[in-house]
């Protein structure tokens, strides 16, 4: 969606879309999503990033960005924080930062029923596959080795089942007969730069509500989930 259009629907929205989001790694999404919320080309407020890593170069990029952060590191002392002691204190930022929504944005922990059902918002995954196929890890990898014609990435709600929640949007591309799984994942990374801001505008607008997400669309006027995106990167 040109920014153009992405800044005349954002202007529309009476008060912003309170976001956290969760990272482990670089950060490139949320720098998307930073990016945009100052351009005005969102109508989203990032009220706080969660990271699992101290080293995470998402840190930094809230940090520039003078965004709370707290650095819940699964190494302690030497030690690995449990996924309990990590969950209570993710739970408990969470609950102060009172988000409307919660991303997962390259979040490398799989977290447990309980701190899912007591969220505090919604929680939506950005996961490197067309889901329901090739759940988990080395998705890239795995559609080439299948033939896939199509891959892309989706946007899920977050259960505890592991990639399993209702998919809201996928974006998808043509597999080349010369990539490889690095070559897949740079131009699957373009399709999550699109895929996200795109997917929180469309919730912050209403048009995808989080707490009932259509499961029957036939007797709907609207077209069904997930929308798709269709890219040429």
């Amino acid at each position: 969606m040109p920014d153009d259009n992405l800044k005349s629907m954002a202007k529309q929205s009476a008060k912003p879309l309170r976001v956290a989001v969760l990272v482990s790694g670089s950060g490139s999404n949320l720098q998307v999503l930073i990016n945009a919320a100052q351009a005005g080309a969102l109508p989203i407020e990032i009220v706080g990033v969660i990271s699992n890593r101290e080293d995470a170069y998402a840190i930094t990029r809230a940090n520039d960005a003078a965004i709370p952060v707290a650095v819940l590191s699964h190494v302690a002392s030497g030690k690995r924080m449990s996924i309990k002691t990590f969950e209570t204190h993710a739970n408990a930022q969470l609950t102060t930062w009172q988000p409307d929504v919660i991303v997962l944005a390259g979040f490398m922990r799989v977290l447990s029923a309980s701190f899912i059902d007591n969220a505090p918002a919604p929680m939506i995954n950005l996961h490197p596959a067309l889901l329901p196929a090739y759940k988990g890890l080395d998705t890239h990898q795995r559609a080439i080795q299948a033939g896939e014609r199509h891959h892309g990435c989706s946007i899920h709600i977050v259960t505890a089942e592991l990639d399993a929640g209702a998919v809201l949007t996928q974006a998808l591309l043509e597999v080349n007969y010369k990539d490889t799984a690095d070559s897949l994942q740079a131009r699957v990374q373009k399709g999550e730069h699109q895929l996200l801001p795109w997917t929180l505008l469309l919730i912050a607008k209403g048009i995808i509500d989080l707490d009932n997400p259509p499961e029957d669309t036939k007797s709907s006027y609207l077209p069904a989930l997930p929308l798709k995106l269709w890219l040429d990167v």
